[in-house]
């Protein structure tokens, strides 16, 4: 820094003041100063200055299986919004989520003095290790239960499910069938919940509840089972990757729909709109998680010792295609 100042024939503050993006600076000056920090490549050592500030401007994130689509782009949207907010972001990608394998991560995170932690903690078994996060360090769960003492962001998934199943019996079915996803998954609980809230207020019976892994091909069998099933004429499906395996299913089987049975799912993948037919289904506003998750972290961060537990949901928007159609007798 002090071979960039002398470069520039400035202070060793104002250089300072340039790297920092202070405002009090002339812009002839700051020119001056970035193009000698240009001609003779200088970088900021972060270890010095993390020793110094006690801030590394980094951000720990913990996720698992992030070949899912849902996972995968809440871990997207968290990163852009880090990264908007200039911080850079360490990620720990575990296998599964268990309460020994949260807690290693979140102790890997600590010993390497991130400023604060998102973790993304969709399933149940997630909830013991957050239980026992570093109080010393702020940490705000994704899409992770509302029970605990942690921070929560998360898409409203009872209210997502509450639009698919409602717009199925607005176009007159008698009755929603529901492919759920993993039993381990709050998610799939919420999803859960809002079909059978809906069927109960509008005095239809559930039927049987089915379960897929999230896979299309867990959604193909249980769209075999389905076909064979007299009186299904509408379904919600809890991810658009098994509404694509039922589809191939109807296919196969030589089910028409929408015009036998109407299908919804739930995403909005950018595959959905090219599906055959194209898919009505219940977008995840993903950046906004992304962007609410680094919000509530910051201002945890600020608080210090003073930080209050926040709840944030981000509404669903349900997305009307082809896949459904009223129903005919």
């Amino acid at each position: 820094m002090a071979d960039v100042a002398t470069r520039a024939g400035v202070s060793h503050q104002t250089v300072s003041r340039v790297l920092n993006d202070h405002p009090n600076v002339r812009a002839e000056t700051r020119e001056r100063v970035l193009a000698a920090i240009r001609e003779l490549g200088y970088r900021r050592n972060m270890v010095a200055r993390a020793l110094v500030t006690r801030h590394t401007r980094t951000l720990g994130v913990v996720s698992f299986d992030t070949t899912l689509y849902g996972p995968a782009s809440t871990v997207y949207g968290i990163e852009q919004a880090a990264r908007a907010a200039g911080y850079f972001v360490s990620m720990v990608s575990l296998k599964t989520i268990d309460t020994a394998g949260v807690r290693d991560a979140l102790g890997y995170l600590a010993e390497q003095a991130v400023d604060g932690i998102v973790v993304v903690a969709p399933q149940r078994s997630a909830a013991p290790a957050l239980a026992g996060a570093p109080t010393d360090i702020p940490v705000v769960a994704v899409e992770g239960s509302h029970t605990g003492d942690v921070s929560v962001v998360s898409v409203d998934q009872i209210e997502g499910a509450r639009l698919a199943t409602r717009h199925l019996l607005d176009l007159g079915h008698e009755t929603v069938w529901h492919i759920a996803g993993p039993s381990d998954w709050l998610e799939a609980d919420g999803r859960i919940e809002g079909w059978r809230e809906v069927l109960s207020a509008a005095g239809r019976k559930a039927p049987e509840l089915l379960s897929g892994d999230w896979s299309p091909r867990s959604g193909y069998e249980a769209g075999l089972r389905l076909a064979g099933t007299p009186g299904v004429t509408a379904v919600f499906v809890a991810n658009d990757q098994m509404a694509l395996g039922m589809l191939r299913a109807f296919a196969e089987l030589g089910v028409r729909v929408p015009e036998q049975i109407s299908v919804v799912g739930f995403d909005d993948i950018p595959e959905s709109e090219f599906f055959t037919p194209p898919l009505t289904t219940i977008r995840q506003d993903f950046g906004a998680v992304g962007k609410y998750s680094i919000e509530v972290l910051l201002r945890q961060m600020e608080a210090g010792a003073e930080w209050s537990q926040e709840r944030h949901v981000v509404p669903p928007r349900f997305v009307a295609r082809t896949s459904t159609a009223p129903f005919r007798a």
